[in-house]
């Protein structure tokens, strides 16, 4: 298909998977219970039967045989899967202690991280209006700085390694699915090592009684793999500004979760920070509409 074209599948599939992220700290709120880093290793451990069933189904496991014979791609795997053990890590504790407003703001901001990491590293030339967008996002993170004496770290934490998370996920030359296997594999033997260790100790909540607490681990599996492949599927079917515009579902989701079914409070900083984190993101995805009708009006021209 034409990336200059959406279809209606990839729609559908890419707004199914931001209500499933915007839905996700529903589920982990249920799980606030268990350490963060046992969560995290259910995570890791149920989402490989399910990555590698799907690649089975698909006929794509020869890519794997590839890439483990690959030294360099290997070293970038293990690199994205501490990056995104990092993110979930973060994610899971920010929302059952309290933060998930601050992880939305996160997710809010990434967008616009992702595009300052393409003007820094790749030299990608930024219009005035990512600049403002840019500074905005800033500004917002100077405020919250500013009312709470130290840095928004939950909120940092999420942008920045997701930032790099996707930024070096471009450059790993297997497909999108592959590469999640590969992390997820790479890191199933510490999760296994971890889960044996909380077992002996009897510190482990998988399979201690509480049938639901079990569930809801193994669950994990399926509300981490998931999403992530259906996402992989509709980003290929998709306009990048339309993915561009989509992606704010899931942080609005969440922010609204926080403030009406977790009760966190929206004071007066966030009532600030918030508004400009929109407002840059509303000059951005201006900016981006613009330019994808260039592309497209200078493309008409071309194959006219």
């Amino acid at each position: 298909m034409d990336r200059n074209e959406d279809s209606l599948k990839g729609f559908v599939l890419a707004t199914t998977v931001y209500l499933l992220w915007g839905f996700l700290p529903l589920y982990m709120k249920a799980l606030a219970h268990v350490p963060p880093a046992e969560v995290i290793l259910h995570r890791v451990i149920w989402s490989v039967p399910i990555a590698g069933a799907v690649l089975w189904f698909r006929g794509r496991t020869g890519d794997l045989a590839l890439a483990l014979r690959s030294p360099r791609m290997l070293l970038m795997a293990v690199v994205t899967a501490v990056l995104i053990t990092a993110n979930w890590g973060i994610y899971v504790w920010a929302i059952g202690a309290g933060h998930a407003l601050d992880a939305a703001l996160g997710y809010y901001i990434n967008p616009l991280f992702s595009v300052f990491l393409g003007a820094v590293l790749l030299r990608e030339r930024l219009s005035p209006a990512q600049w403002a967008a840019i500074a905005l996002a800033a500004g917002a993170v100077a405020v919250l700085t500013f009312d709470s004496g130290r840095l928004p770290a939950v909120a940092l934490g999420l942008t920045l390694t997701w930032g790099a998370y996707a930024f070096l996920k471009k450059w790993l030359p297997i497909g999108p699915n592959q590469g999640f296997f590969l992390e997820v594999v790479i890191l199933l033997v510490p999760a296994l090592a971890y889960l044996w260790v909380l077992s002996a100790r009897g510190e482990s909540h998988f399979l201690a009684g509480d049938g639901s607490t079990t569930a809801l681990l193994f669950g994990c599996g399926i509300v981490t793999a998931v999403p992530l492949m259906i996402y992989a599927n509709s980003a290929k079917l998709l306009r990048l500004s339309t993915i561009g515009i989509l992606q704010y579902i899931a942080p609005t989701m969440i922010a609204v979760t926080a403030v009406f079914l977790f009760g966190e409070e929206f004071g007066p900083a966030r009532m600030i920070a918030f508004p400009m984190i929109w407002l840059g993101l509303a000059i951005y995805t201006a900016s981006m509409l613009r330019q994808a009708r260039r592309n497209r009006a200078t493309l008409a021209v071309r194959d006219a």
